[in-house]
């Protein structure tokens, strides 16, 4: 009897794991579905993990990320916040919740948390990013030479990419450092000849040079 029940009892286990392990394979996988572009359902995916585990700070993350891409700003602001509340100091949760605030029109709140994810994370993968953010709040506040610094130091860390050239031109032509400002269009017609912007941008700080 001992011994049936006991084999018994192993095969209960066993298939209550075959069970289990087949459901996490099926069970969706939010970061994947972010990546995937499938915002919505990786947000949903997200609030359902959260339900089941409130202190779950990977699912803060991809939910606020997920939100922000699918322009759900105020709601990503939110989940950024209390996603803080268990990891104040997260720099990925830092660095959504200046993107949320960013695109909210909050900008000295969103330059102050850009800030504070380059003291916590000055290698972080995003940095480049955050810099750009950081030059077009400074663009919005009129704070050209800022801009430029901003700008300038994104470029450092991803030379190739054309149109942040435009918009290093850009903050320099409203500097009014047109010499310059022609430099940097024409670094992004090396990149991309058909830039309309940097055409145009390249043409106007011409002739105000002139």
């Amino acid at each position: 009897m001992r011994t049936g029940t006991g084999r018994f009892f192993v095969s209960f286990v066993l298939a209550f794991v075959a069970v289990s392990g087949m459901y996490a394979q099926t069970r969706p996988d939010a970061l994947v579905l972010y990546r995937a572009g499938k915002y919505t359902e990786a947000a949903d995916v997200c609030i359902a993990e959260i339900a089941e585990k409130p202190d779950n700070v990977e699912s803060h993350v991809v939910l606020s990320w997920s939100l922000v891409a699918a322009k759900r700003y105020d709601e990503a602001a939110r989940w950024a916040e209390k996603g803080r509340a268990l990891s104040k100091y997260d720099p990925r949760l830092i660095e959504i919740l200046a993107e949320a605030q960013y695109y909210r029109g909050q900008n000295e709140t969103a330059l102050h948390l850009f800030q504070e994810y380059i003291s916590y994370a000055p290698n972080g993968s995003r940095l480049s990013l955050v810099y750009f953010f950081m030059g077009e709040i400074y663009l919005r506040l009129a704070k050209y030479r800022h801009a430029d610094m901003s700008f300038s130091a994104a470029l450092q860390l991803e030379s190739h990419n054309a149109p942040w050239w435009v918009r290093l031109g850009y903050a320099r032509e409203m500097a009014k450092e047109y010499r310059y400002s022609i430099d940097a269009y024409a670094r992004a017609l090396a990149l991309d000849p058909n830039l309309q912007d940097a055409i145009r941008g390249r043409e106007r700080a011409t002739a105000k040079l002139n």
